[in-house]
């Protein structure tokens, strides 16, 4: 009964962290993707 259990929660343990390691890879594509499209975005000029 203690190995059903443990099954499931590691399952849920590694769907976690696939998911969240998922959604880092898609957060770091798009901020590469958007810093290369516009460079000087955080930076304002003082005119």
């Amino acid at each position: 009964m203690i190995a059903v259990i443990f099954h499931w929660w590691l399952g849920l343990l590694l769907l976690l962290g696939g998911g969240a390691a998922s959604l880092a890879l898609i957060g770091a594509y798009l901020k590469t993707v958007t810093a290369a499209k516009y460079p000087n975005g955080r930076r304002r000029r003082d005119d």
